[in-house]
């Protein structure tokens, strides 16, 4: 089985390395336990892999087998709390293998072939579907941030101190403002950006691949403001910070912050440095 490119960096990690010597027999397992026909890869990938399939009555599915991390452990719990509303339908999962089989998007054109302003149109209007009150067993985004203000030092220091220690200093002070006032606690995707958006035929967008916290609305567009997908640049960076903000009544300044800790928080893995997450802290902090 060829992998997609965007897999490569789990090379990195014994972990990683192992996932992949077995993904060729997880996917075989998955096939003859649901019954499917496989076609090849999906060609975008970065922490799982995707195969279109067909199950025995000829109904289109994808088959997803996760990387073993702890951001997408409950994904299959979330696709099932939204119920196809906004995000694509669970059809059955293997808790054991990671495995998921989903609904296939149809015509499956990503939200970021869009100009970036139709794509922020279609943004507000998925948003707020997503928007449902949750409890367990999603992690409160309180608790996720502690662990990330626990993990940037390390990782910084590990990774050879990659960015300026203002960065860090600033992103630590903002996980701590921001985690002890939050407002309503709702369903959120970490993972919402604007590759992670499909159009499909029984709605314009549905939502894929997510990475479910529960935390206050703010947080929910920083995937789509940090994202490169609509544009990598301090223009339009500030410019997505600030239209989905205004648009869905939303604070500016909390969604800013958020932003920033989250870029840092995900800028680096296994010591791999992600440099275009640093560059968006700078630019939001000032600097270009």
């Amino acid at each position: 089985m060829e992998l997609p490119e965007g897999l490569g960096w789990v090379r990195a990690s014994a972990v990683g390395r192992a996932w992949l010597t077995a993904l060729p027999t997880l996917v075989a397992e998955c096939a003859e336990r649901w019954s499917l026909r496989l076609g090849p890869p999906f060609r975008y990938a970065y922490a799982s892999v995707a195969l279109p399939a067909d199950l025995p009555d000829g109904t289109p599915a994808v088959l997803k087998i996760q990387f073993p991390d702890q951001d997408s452990r409950h994904e299959a719990h979330a696709l099932a709390h939204w119920d196809g509303d906004g995000a694509i339908r669970l059809l059955a999962h293997d808790v054991e293998r990671r495995a998921l089989l989903v609904e296939r998007c149809r015509p499956g054109t990503p939200l970021h072939e869009l100009p970036m302003d139709r794509a922020l149109d279609a943004a507000v209007e998925l948003l707020p579907r997503l928007w449902r009150p949750a409890g367990a067993p999603f992690t409160p985004l309180a608790e996720e941030a502690a662990g990330w203000l626990d993990r940037i030092p390390r990782s910084w220091e590990r990774a050879g101190r990659p960015y300026e220690r203002r960065l860090l200093d600033a992103a630590r002070a903002l996980l701590v403002d921001l985690s002890a006032s939050q407002g309503e606690q709702v369903l959120v995707n970490q993972d919402l950006h604007a590759g992670n958006v499909l159009a499909a035929e029984r709605s314009p967008w549905l939502a894929i691949d997510p990475k479910p916290l529960t935390g206050e609305r703010e947080f929910s567009v920083v995937p789509l403001v940090r994202g490169p997908e609509l544009g990598h640049s301090p223009a339009a960076v500030r410019h997505r910070l600030d239209r989905l903000s205004a648009d869905l009544g939303l604070d500016v300044e909390r969604v800013r912050g958020w932003t920033i800790g989250h870029c840092l928080a995900w800028s680096i893995a296994d010591e791999v440095v992600f440099t275009h997450q640093i560059e968006v802290v700078r630019w939001l902090l000032g600097g270009e």
